[in-house]
C-alpha cells in the first residue's frame, strides 16, 4: 500500500495566523504554477482528487493541509510564477510563504517540484533561498520527465543535480536530493516515498538538521558507561 494512500484533507489556510499549531512533522510541497505539483501530490496518494488539479495555473491560492494521522502532514503551497495572479495577492503568498519556509519549526523538508524541461526558474531559486538556510532537506521532483527522451532527462538531473548542491546544499549544509518523476507514468513514485518517508517518521523535524550537519552524538563507549 503507498505511504501516503491514508492521506485526508485537514485544513487550509490563507494567512499564517491560519494555520495548525506547528506540531508533529509536515512536509511542504512548492513548485510553479503548472510544474505538475497538485499531479504530484495526488500520484503518491494514489487518490486523484486529493489535490485540486487544474489546467488553469495559479489555482492553488491557499495552502492546503492534509493529514497523514499520528501528527503527520502533507502541505500544499500555493503555486507560484502565474502572470496573471493580482499585484497584492503576489505581494502576499511572496511573503507568507518566505515566512513559512524560514520560521515553521514543524517543517521537516521541503518537496520542491520543477517541470524538467524547464527547470531551476528564477522563481524555484528564490524558493531555495528561502528555505535552505534552515538546514532542512530539501527534495526536488523533475516532473513531466517521461515528455523528455532518456538522454536528456539524464542530462537534466545530472545539470540539477551539481547546481543544487554546488550553491545551496554545500553553502547552508542542507541535504539536497533530486529524481526524475512522472505521475503520468507513475515514475519514481518509491523513490519520493522513501525520501519523504524519512522526513516524516523522523523523530522530530530537528533531528533532521542535526544530520545534514552532521551533529550526529558519537559518544565515546567508554564514555558513555
Amino acid at each position: 500500500m503507498p505511504l501516503f494512500q491514508n492521506a485526508a484533507f485537514f485544513i487550509s489556510a490563507h494567512h499564517l495566523r491560519d494555520l495548525p499549531p506547528a506540531s508533529g512533522i509536515e512536509v511542504a510541497f512548492a513548485g510553479r504554477s503548472n510544474a505538475g505539483k497538485s499531479s504530484a501530490l495526488n500520484t503518491l496518494a494514489n487518490h486523484n482528487r486529493l489535490a485540486f488539479v487544474s489546467k488553469q495555473p495559479g489555482r492553488t491560492q491557499l495552502i492546503n493541509f492534509f493529514t497523514l494521522g499520528n501528527d503527520r502532514h502533507l502541505v500544499d503551497l500555493p503555486g507560484y510564477g502565474y502572470a496573471k495572479v493580482p499585484e497584492a495577492m503576489r505581494a502576499h503568498w511572496q511573503n507568507v510563504l518566505a515566512r513559512y519556509l524560514g520560521e515553521r519549526s514543524s517543517l521537516g523538508g521541503l518537496v520542491l517540484v520543477m517541470d524538467s524541461r524547464h527547470p531551476l526558474t528564477p522563481l524555484d531559486r528564490q524558493m531555495l533561498d528561502w528555505f535552505c538556510p534552515s538546514g532542512k532537506p530539501v527534495h526536488v521532483l523533475l516532473t513531466k520527465s517521461d515528455k523528455l527522451s532518456r538522454s536528456e532527462a539524464t542530462l537534466t538531473l545530472n545539470r540539477v543535480r551539481k547546481e543544487l548542491i554546488e550553491t545551496w546544499g554545500n553553502h547552508y549544509h542542507s541535504e539536497c536530493t533530486i529524481q526524475l518523476f512522472s505521475s503520468l507514468k507513475k515514475q519514481g513514485v518509491e523513490e519520493a516515498e522513501t525520501v519523504i518517508g524519512k522526513w516524516l517518521f523522523a523523530e522530530t523535524p530537528e533531528d533532521l538538521v542535526r544530520k545534514s550537519f552532521n551533529l550526529v552524538d558519537d559518544k565515546d563507549p567508554e564514555q558513555a558507561s
